[in-house]
């Protein structure tokens, strides 16, 4: 990924909080012939080696989970917040023209060597870790045991979990950091004026200058 210095993030609770709150990964890996891309929902065990370990779960029908311990090192991408960035928020272009539009985004981009889990009380950990964190919110979060224990054990030969404890992670923070003070500020008014959740989240990242 081409990373300027100037949007580089680094900090580590930022990652993971980016990846906290935008789960679905992009796991890239190659089967000796070409690359491959799924989207999977990955938790984050961030007290799991040095820079943290993702975990999740594909169907066994899915070849991926044979690709992760083999040959090249997986890439998963997460992406945050993404805008468009209009010229005519900048001040700037009042003063002499010499704008152009642009594309803000935040994104994460996480390596490892996997490993596979085929053992069934620790899929059942995966798989109870996952649905707890997203069922939290619900007015009765559903839990395994509400499914009938036969079923859960068909579900459980029917899947692999993954786990890729992460070896390096790069962060890309795009917003707005090369541009003048005036310009930002201006940019930060355009996106509160759009509204929307990545509009809203892209105005806090522009107005700290970063994560």
């Amino acid at each position: 990924m081409y990373l300027p210095s100037h949007f580089e993030e680094t900090r580590h609770a930022v990652l993971h909080d980016l990846i906290a709150r935008h789960p679905l990964g992009t796991l890239v890996t190659f089967d000796g012939e070409a690359l491959n891309a799924n989207h999977v929902p990955f938790e984050l065990d961030a007290d799991a080696g040095e820079h943290g370990t993702l975990i999740a779960h594909v169907a066994r029908a899915n070849p991926v989970w044979r690709q992760i311990e083999a040959g090249v090192e997986p890439l998963v991408v997460f992406q945050g917040a993404q805008t468009y960035v209009s010229p005519g928020w900048y001040p700037s272009k009042a003063e002499h023209g010499k704008v152009v539009p642009t594309y803000n985004y935040m994104v994460v981009h996480a390596y490892g060597h996997g490993r596979t889990v085929e053992d069934p009380v620790r899929l059942r950990a995966i798989l109870t870790r996952l649905t707890t964190r997203h069922e939290a919110g619900m007015a009765k979060p559903w839990r395994i045991e509400d499914a009938p224990e036969d079923y859960i054990e068909k579900m459980l030969a029917a899947i692999v979990g993954i786990e890729i404890p992460i070896r390096r992670v790069v962060g890309k923070w795009k917003v707005s950091q090369n541009r003048p003070a005036a310009d930002r500020a201006g940019v930060e008014q355009g996106l509160l004026g759009l509204g929307g959740e990545d509009g809203l989240a892209m105005a806090e990242a522009v107005r700290k200058g970063g994560g």
